[in-house]
C-alpha cells in the first residue's frame, strides 16, 4: 500500500505536470506578478472578483512542480471562496508550511480545502522550497491589495 508521503509526491507531481486554471482571465479585476529570484519561479495570479468573492481565479508563469502544484492546488481552492477566506486558508497554509504553529481553527468548509493543501506542507522540511509553495500565495495577497501592475513581488 502507498504511504501517505508518496500519495501527495504523486499529487503534486500531477498538478506540476498537468496544472488547473492555467490560463490567463481576460479581462481580470486584479492581477499580480510573482517572482521567486533563488530558483526563478514566475507566476502571475488573475482574479476575478465579484464583490468580496473570488468569482474565478487562474494562473500563468513557470517554474519547479511545487511551485506550479502550488499554484495549481491554490486555484482550485479558492474559487467562489470569499477575499477573508483566501487569508485565513493563507494565513493556515503559510503556518504549516514554515513550521510554525497552527494558527486558528478553520470553519469547516475551509478545513476541508486546508486538506486539499496538505500535500505541500511536508516542504517545511526544505526551507528554500517553502517559497515555491507560497509563491502564488504571495502573488494573490499582492492582487488583491491592488499593488503597481506593473511591480513583482518577490519572495526575497
Amino acid at each position: 500500500m502507498m504511504d501517505l508521503r508518496e500519495l501527495y509526491q504523486e499529487i503534486i507531481l500531477d498538478h506540476g505536470r498537468h496544472p488547473r486554471n492555467f490560463r490567463v482571465i481576460e479581462t481580470p479585476t486584479h492581477s499580480a506578478q510573482g517572482h521567486n529570484p533563488l530558483c526563478g519561479d514566475r507566476v502571475t495570479v488573475y482574479l476575478t472578483l465579484e464583490g468580496d468573492r473570488i468569482a474565478d481565479v487562474s494562473f500563468q508563469g513557470r517554474g519547479c512542480a511545487i511551485s506550479t502544484a502550488a499554484a495549481s492546488l491554490m486555484t482550485e481552492v479558492l474559487k467562489g471562496k470569499t477575499v477573508a477566506d483566501a487569508s485565513a486558508l493563507f494565513a493556515q497554509f503559510h503556518s504549516r508550511v514554515t513550521g510554525g504553529p497552527a494558527s486558528d481553527e478553520l470553519p469547516e468548509p475551509l478545513a476541508e480545502d486546508m486538506e486539499r493543501l496538505e500535500p505541500l506542507t511536508g516542504v517545511k522540511a526544505y526551507p528554500a522550497r517553502v517559497k515555491c509553495a507560497t509563491l502564488s500565495w504571495h502573488a494573490l495577497e499582492a492582487a488583491l491589495r491592488g499593488g503597481d501592475p506593473g511591480k513583482t513581488v518577490k519572495t526575497e
